[in-house]
């Protein structure tokens, strides 16, 4: 499908339950010229065989390069196959190279990028924007000429994302919002169009902003572990998965509270029942 004048969307319904809306690797370019392809998917054949499908339906334009968000499997699982396909260079973050360089068994086709490196395709550009937060090795890229922001795994588009590194990631959204945009274009999900693609990485900063006062608050109530603050702070009829997800972001939110010197943990401690 095609989103914007430059953007190609290969969507996949891989029923994941983390990231509701299913799935997208982009073509970006032109088709009647060169394009890059952003991720390539999980390692599933049929995955990787319906980018390759859309890659001929789109008449094999010269991919002048893979452009990786980040190294989780489900971005990365058919890179071997779509590399030994297109025969493009991998651009990728610097932290992912030496895992990519294993995946390929050879650091030829390997590039690291630079943070805000600018990569020209077919007229337009791409700016590579290092967005750590979910991952060590994440990257979003800007592409101004649409007024689109690929987010990958920081942003998505129907649900609110895993995080590890939670003050990382709020300085990676702060990042993101200074780039003027109209469509977020995310790894999972929908793509989020005007008017919604214009404040959605700013409503992702605020719920983050918000659920952390819901910890605080819960903290107050005395819930002390990240289970308790969890079933008071979220729906109980949350699905299983989405709800390890939720405790996960609830640790995020403790450990930078700690960092902050707001909360303090104490450890568990032992002795003898005798």
């Amino acid at each position: 499908m095609q989103i914007t004048p430059h953007i190609y969307n290969m969507h996949i319904d891989d029923g994941a339950v983390s990231h509701p809306g299913g799935s997208n690797n982009y073509f970006v370019g032109d088709p009647n010229d060169e394009m890059v392809l952003l991720d390539t998917g999980d390692h599933w054949r049929e995955w990787t065989q319906a980018i390759l499908d859309y890659y001929e339906e789109l008449g094999r334009p010269n991919i002048s390069a893979i452009l990786i968000t980040h190294g989780h499997v489900d971005h990365i699982g058919g890179l071997d196959r779509v590399h030994e396909a297109t025969g493009a260079p991998v651009r990728c973050h610097p932290d992912l190279a030496e895992k990519l360089v294993k995946v390929l068994g050879s650091d030829e086709a390997i590039i690291p990028l630079e943070s805000d490196e600018i990569i020209q395709v077919a007229g337009v550009t791409l700016r590579a924007l290092f967005t750590p937060g979910h991952e060590v090795d994440h990257v979003c890229y800007y592409l101004s000429e649409d007024g689109v922001m690929f987010t990958g795994d920081t942003v998505l588009g129907a649900s609110s994302t895993s995080v590890g590194d939670l003050s990382a990631y709020m300085k990676s959204l702060e990042l993101l919002m200074g780039f003027e945009h109209s469509t977020v274009c995310p790894a999972h999900g929908p793509v989020v169009p005007p008017p919604k693609g214009e404040g959605l990485i700013r409503w992702q900063y605020d719920h983050r902003a918000r659920r952390e006062q819901q910890v605080l608050d819960a903290l107050r109530e005395g819930h002390a572990t990240a289970e308790a603050i969890t079933s008071a702070i979220y729906p109980r009829d949350l699905k299983e998965g989405l709800r390890r997800s939720a405790q996960r972001n609830v640790s995020t939110h403790l450990t930078k509270l700690g960092k902050e010197g707001i909360v303090e943990e104490t450890p568990a401690s032992f002795s003898l029942t005798e």
